[in-house]
């Protein structure tokens, strides 16, 4: 088979897995979730083989993991439901006590810098919430219609499980089996590649959602200790958003100031909350995110929320759980093509590319003779 209908073959087979992933987008949630569950827990799998059978190891993974869901549920979600619903109701209330508390410092303002009248700017941001609570309203509508409505939903809570139990005990022979109908010529390649994306997917996945869990738990912890209404729900949301870089952080930095601001009678409180999101950051950019993620991840922040934005707007919640893999996978592949073009005819000319040395395969610990 030559170069070109190996190409034309690939190219093919990548099309039908996506018409075959658009039409099946609505069957498919609960074997993404199990799949990437299943990838999450497969190294603690890999730890407690080493002492017990692997249908063993994988029974004690899935079971600890089931009894936190469910004790997050039953101890945090009511809480977060209430505080949520708390917070929704009080919104009105929190905007006239703003308008009520700002107008003064806003008068002075006006009068030096010739600002709108405050009443315009109050029916402007009236109008702008209302719009925006409208749209939140018609998403997750359109969310529930789409992908996650009562079927789905229940396929979740009982096919998931079903799903990870299987993969994560069959994890290393599916891998065996795969690495087998590799095409023999590019094996390797193929091979070190597949450890690329697999080492940017773990540091990335694993390492970032262990950074939001801690930072959901930190905030959600200081918050309230410091007194600041609806803290549970704005912290648990920034510390969880961060897996969209900076969004959880600014966005949770600046409802809690705000919150603050309208609810603490002096500074302290304020200062208080601001002091907390500043540790946060420093203690992520410091220590969780070298220690969990690591510096040589290779997935910009660009990079990452656009293939969020691209996966949810194509597929759904689907489209959110296959956005990073994807990303990887398409970052890692991208850097390969590159390193390979940089010493092909191509950019060098002929003559100095056959002199070029041949860029390392990344990946690869050493030659394997098929």
């Amino acid at each position: 088979m030559t170069t070109s209908q190996q190409i034309r073959f690939w190219l093919i087979g990548l099309v039908v897995a996506l018409i075959a992933v658009y039409l099946l987008r609505a069957i498919l949630l609960p074997f993404v979730a199990g799949m990437a569950i299943a990838y999450f827990l497969d190294p603690a799998c890999d730890k407690l083989e080493k002492w017990m059978s692997r249908t063993v190891a994988t029974s004690v993974v899935t079971l600890v993991f089931a009894l936190l869901i469910v004790l997050a549920s039953v101890l945090i979600v009511p809480l977060l439901i209430d505080q949520l619903s708390q917070f929704l109701t009080a919104l009105p209330d929190l905007f006239n006590r703003a308008h009520a508390k700002l107008l003064p410092y806003y008068a002075s303002l006006q009068q030096r810098f010739g600002l709108p009248d405050l009443t315009e700017l109050a029916d402007m941001a009236r109008t702008r919430m209302g719009s925006g609570l409208t749209w939140i309203g018609q998403t997750l509508l359109n969310v529930a219609q789409g992908g996650v409505a009562i079927a789905n939903l229940l396929s979740l809570i009982f096919i998931t499980p079903v799903v990870t139990f299987y993969l994560l005990r069959d994890w290393d022979r599916i891998v065996t089996q795969i690495d087998g109908l590799l095409p023999r010529q590019h094996a390797a390649i193929i091979r070190g590649q597949g450890r690329e994306i697999d080492r940017t997917l773990a540091g990335f996945a694993r390492g970032q959602a262990t950074v939001c869990l801690v930072l959901a738990t930190y905030y959600a912890t200081a918050l309230m200790i410091v007194g600041l209404p609806f803290g549970l729900v704005v912290g648990i949301a920034a510390g969880l958003l961060t897996f969209v870089p900076y969004l959880g952080a600014i966005g949770g930095f600046i409802i809690a100031m705000a919150i603050a601001l309208i609810n603490f009678d002096t500074w302290t409180g304020v200062i208080a909350v601001a002091a907390i999101f500043g540790v946060g950051q420093i203690m992520e950019g410091n220590v969780l995110t070298p220690k969990l993620v690591g510096d040589r991840v290779g997935l910009h922040p660009v990079w990452v929320i656009f293939a969020l934005l691209a996966g949810g707007t194509l597929f759904g919640f689907l489209g959110l759980l296959l956005a990073v893999p994807t990303a990887a996978g398409i970052g890692v592949l991208v850097r390969f093509a590159l390193s390979r073009y940089l010493v092909s005819p191509v950019y060098l000319g002929r003559a100095k590319a056959a002199s070029a040395p041949v860029p390392p395969l990344v990946g690869i610990d050493r030659p394997e003779a098929e």
